[in-house]
């Protein structure tokens, strides 16, 4: 008997989606200029089996950017080096399907701690007004972890994207992931909070800028709306199997930090 497909089907989409509207069970930790910050409440029943990394959800209304021009740039590679001040490397791996595909991307962590990469399958679908893309962690087997990085996890990553006119609309980025390591929980928890809002910023901005920057790089290249486009290889995705967070090694970085591990973990 076949294992079930491990790409992203309808339901996981409408579950997605139904994440980034719910306010039940969700506190909000940040409030101002058109920007908001959610951690999801955690059920008191789970006890012990209750994840100790946050999912948080940043909401930010936008008035001067089209949801297309948003979700274009979240899908350009050549553009994220551009406004992205945290990427050490990122390329695409292969395809999928016609609307999901799998890539790395590593990032520059504070000078106290070590770099992070993360190997993530992408899947995305577009409605009318609507833009979904999702992502969670994935094996590949020619990308295993490295002793120079450290593998963070994706559990769910994503955006959601609505148009609320032509030049306007809601953008929601929710997360729950992992860096690994020894970073304590808490602290974690806590730096998301306070850099969601930030990055949030970049990614607006980036918004912003998009369209004169597209003018003059390849305007017309845009595989992610239009597969035909994609010269990237196919790859079956029996290949891929899911990354979990456990079954990775946690290097010690308590060396270099200058917090103490014992402070509660909330």
């Amino acid at each position: 008997m076949s294992r079930p497909s491990i790409l992203p089907d309808e339901k996981v989409f409408l579950d997605f989606k139904s994440q980034c509207m719910a306010t039940d069970n969700w506190l909000n930790k940040y409030d101002n200029n058109d920007m908001q910050v959610w951690v999801e409440r955690t059920p008191a029943s789970k006890g012990n089996n209750v994840p100790k990394v946050h999912k948080i959800k940043c909401k930010m209304v936008i008035r001067d950017v089209s949801a297309a021009a948003m979700y274009d740039v979240l899908h350009d590679g050549q553009y994220r080096k551009k406004w992205d001040p945290t990427m050490g490397e990122s390329f695409d791996i292969a395809r999928l399907s016609a609307n999901a595909d799998v890539g790395y991307y590593s990032w520059i962590c504070p000078k106290t701690i070590k770099n992070r990469d993360v190997v993530t399958l992408r899947s995305w679908q577009v409605t009318d007004d609507e833009y979904i893309i999702v992502n969670f962690s994935v094996k590949h087997p020619k990308y295993p972890p490295t002793r120079d990085l450290v593998r963070a996890i994706s559990i769910l990553t994503g955006y959601y994207i609505k148009s609320t006119g032509p030049n306007s609309c809601l953008f929601i980025y929710l997360s729950q992931a992992d860096p690994k390591g020894s970073l304590p929980k808490w602290l974690v928890n806590k730096a998301s909070q306070v850099l969601a809002p930030r990055v949030m910023k970049c990614v607006h901005k980036a918004g912003q800028n998009y369209p004169e920057w597209k003018k003059h790089n390849s305007p017309d290249q845009k595989p992610w709306l239009y597969p035909e486009q994609n010269t990237l290889p196919m790859m079956d995705p029996a290949e891929l199997s899911m990354q979990r967070a456990d079954s990775l090694e946690n290097v010690d970085e308590s060396s270099k930090l200058d917090v103490a591990d014992s402070e509660d973990s909330s």
